[in-house]
C-alpha cells in the first residue's frame, strides 16, 4: 500500500509522512494482493493518496497516506 501511495505521488523525491489503514480482511499466504492508489489532493508540498488493496474482488486494506515532495534525497 506503501510503495502504491508513492508510485500514485510519482516524484523522485517523496517520502511518507502518516498512514491511516484499514485491515477489512485475511490475505491468505499465496493469494495475490492488488493495490490500487489515487492522488486526491496536493498543498504546496503534501500529497494526499487514497490506497484500496483487493484479493479479487474482496477488499482487504483501505488506507490514507500523506506524503511529502522534497527538494533533495532525505540523505544528500
Amino acid at each position: 500500500a506503501d510503495y502504491a501511495a508513492m508510485l500514485a505521488v510519482n516524484d523522485p523525491y517523496v517520502v511518507l509522512g502518516a498512514a491511516d489503514c484499514r485491515f477489512l480482511a485475511p490475505v491468505r499466504v499465496g493469494e495475490t494482493m492488488v493495490a490500487r492508489a489515487r492522488l486526491e489532493g496536493e498543498d504546496r508540498r503534501k500529497r494526499s493518496v487514497a490506497v484500496v488493496v483487493t484479493v479479487g474482488d474482496r477488499e482487504v486494506l483501505r488506507g490514507s497516506f500523506s506524503a511529502f515532495v522534497l527538494d533533495h534525497h532525505v540523505l544528500d
